[in-house]
């Protein structure tokens, strides 16, 4: 997905990055015009399928209820911004070659920044026509199957969230997502970004236990295992 992101799921070590506006789903207008991708701002097939591996596993039609949808990770207004609507409610409900189509105007309007994926797929302008075939503009008429969660754990109150007496003092500040919920920021050493869910940053950093200690740590920040937001800051040890 691009720039931005909301919940991110813990489910599934996925990479997946994203896009848009933390101004919401609801009436996020761009004001920039719905033009086609030209040859100074397109990407071949190939560097869309690298982006689309770092943001998503190369799951065109990924939803896991994070807020953004299909293998290059759209958020709801950016996919209406670049003309994405034209085929499908939302991307993962979408082909691969109409997400293709619709990422070709999105990097025409933003550029590969748009993507926190861009550098692992190698994302430029290129020039390369992707020349992907989009059909007749039919959508997939039933909505992606939920990726499965991992069973909640009911024994959560086993063990204490962890010792942390001396962040009590911790200034209560909020960060807000893209439906504009506030959820609690955290004082902790890592800060949430685009893409990142419980399972990936307890890999990444090596936390003893993976996602459940992670979320355990942090119990008094993060409400719900499956949901974290960009510019939250977890501790990653006691």
């Amino acid at each position: 997905m691009l720039f931005n992101r909301k919940g991110n799921k813990h489910r599934r070590p996925s990479k997946a990055v994203r896009v848009a506006t933390l101004a919401g789903v609801a009436g996020a207008a761009v004001a920039v015009p719905l033009m086609g991708a030209t040859n100074a701002s397109a990407a071949s097939v190939a560097t869309w399928d690298a982006v689309a591996q770092c943001e998503s596993g190369g799951n065109w039609s990924i939803n896991t209820g994070n807020g953004y949808y299909g293998g290059l990770q759209f958020s709801q207004s950016s996919w209406a911004a670049a003309g994405g609507t034209q085929y499908a409610a939302r991307a993962d409900l979408a082909t691969k070659a109409q997400q293709i189509a619709t990422a070709e105007k999105l990097l025409d309007m933003q550029g590969p920044g748009a993507w926190s994926c861009a550098g692992a797929g190698n994302l430029t302008n290129d020039g390369v026509d992707p020349g992907v075939d989009t059909g007749s503009g039919s959508a997939k008429q039933e909505a992606a199957p939920k990726q499965e969660a991992a069973p909640k754990k009911t024994e959560r109150t086993e063990a204490p969230a962890t010792n942390r007496s001396d962040r009590s003092d911790a200034p209560k500040k909020t960060v807000t997502t893209p439906t504009g919920k506030k959820v609690a920021k955290g004082d902790g050493e890592y800060k949430v970004v685009s893409g990142d869910t419980l399972s990936k940053i307890a890999t990444e950093h090596h936390v003893k236990g993976g996602w459940e200690r992670l979320f355990k740590l942090n119990k008094d920040i993060v409400d719900d295992a499956d949901l974290i937001y960009p510019g939250q800051q977890l501790h990653l040890t006691k």
